[in-house]
């Protein structure tokens, strides 16, 4: 199959265009160097148009019609008289205003909904990757600016946008251009409602994760995808973050990630013959994962002295529960530094460590 997309360099245009491409489908790319004849000569190669070409943010008000009402004629034009394949067209809930891009919009709507193959897709607000900030995304912008450390200006905290994620434009485009759809007019199914409040809360804890380790809270869809997006937005050279090791002679401990829900992950250190732990929890628990070197984890039980060891290798991962009311050491048995992955179900408190120690 072969694809022609305008505005292909686009937010839209180019995670379509990658997508696409990934599938083995050949895209022709249509972008604003381009001339009518380039038009002409894609269009007669493709077995199906995506326009997304258009003008959001002109110097006059006229270039909205120019640019989205006018090359939208041309290309159905196009398509009447040399190859008429099927389109869709990118189209916005902005139709419903009464402002000139809104107006624009709509009249672009009306042009291709007198061509026969016409899919018209009408989007929300979407974000993503890729998305060029001080443009025309909120969340480009916010992305952008809160990564850097750059001030946010926000007109209205509690003012709800109706959001869309490029993966899921991306999607129903797809499967527009597989035939899963009739012709007419279509939406994005997965909207997220968010008030402009929640999206500055969310990024700014997404980047103070990096600080204070704690896990960002990604418990709805929308957050999930605007963490994702938040991070294709980090300077290449600050994709890069340092943890605090805690080190002595017997090696080092380090704190990686922390949740309040869920506790917290860390990795552990030990030179050969050392031995960490002895002691017990009443609450806390913890897995072990030794992930390099060769040890021995020991437990007790504090009241019947019951006694078990478990041989432990990064050659054979294996994870060791550590109950609540055993008391436990780890054991570096091998020639190298082992290091072990260690969860325990809740952040640690130097006001509350519940840890007593007690030689196994």
């Amino acid at each position: 199959m072969r694809v022609l997309i305008t505005g292909a360099k686009g937010f839209i245009g180019s995670n379509l265009s990658i997508t696409l491409e990934t599938m083995g489908i050949k895209v022709h790319k249509f972008e604003s160097h381009h001339n009518t004849k380039d038009l002409q000569n894609m269009i007669c190669d493709s077995d199906f148009v995506v326009h997304l070409a258009g003008v959001n943010r002109p110097e006059r008000s006229n270039e909205f019609y120019e640019g989205n009402v006018g090359l939208t004629e041309i290309v159905v034009d196009l398509l009447e008289k040399y190859n008429p394949v099927p389109i869709l067209i990118s189209s916005s809930i902005q139709v419903e205003k009464d402002n000139d891009y809104g107006k624009s919009k709509k009249m672009a709507e009306e042009v291709v909904s007198k061509y026969d193959k016409s899919y018209i897709l009408r989007l929300h607000n979407v974000y993503g990757k890729w998305s060029k900030p001080n443009y025309n995304s909120v969340v480009a912008t916010w992305c952008h600016n809160i990564a850097r450390g750059l001030e946010v200006e926000i007109s209205d905290r509690n003012h709800k946008v109706p959001f869309v994620y490029i993966d899921d434009v991306v999607d129903k485009i797809v499967r527009i251009i597989q035939g899963e759809f009739p012709y007419g007019l279509h939406m994005i199914d997965e909207v997220d409602l968010v008030s402009l409040g929640e999206v500055y809360d969310l990024l700014v804890s997404f980047k103070r994760s990096r600080e204070d380790l704690f896990y960002p809270n990604l418990s709805t869809r929308f957050s999930k995808n605007l963490y994702s997006t938040y991070l294709s937005y980090i300077p290449i050279d600050e994709m890069k973050y340092s943890l605090l090791m805690h080190e002595d002679h017997r090696g080092s401990f380090t704190e990686v990630l922390k949740s309040n829900d869920a506790g917290q992950i860390s990795i552990n250190v030990s030179k050969p013959g050392i031995t960490k732990g002895e002691h017990w929890h009443h609450s806390k628990n913890e897995k072990f994962l030794v992930v390099y070197g060769k040890g021995i984890i020991e437990m007790r039980h504090m009241l019947n002295n019951q006694k078990i060891q478990y041989s432990v290798s990064g050659d054979k991962l294996e994870v060791i529960d550590i109950p609540t009311g055993y008391t436990h050491n780890i054991i570096n048995v091998g020639e190298t530094d082992m290091v072990t992955l260690m969860w325990a179900n809740e952040v640690f408190d130097k006001e509350n460590p519940d840890t007593y120690y007690e030689e196994v």
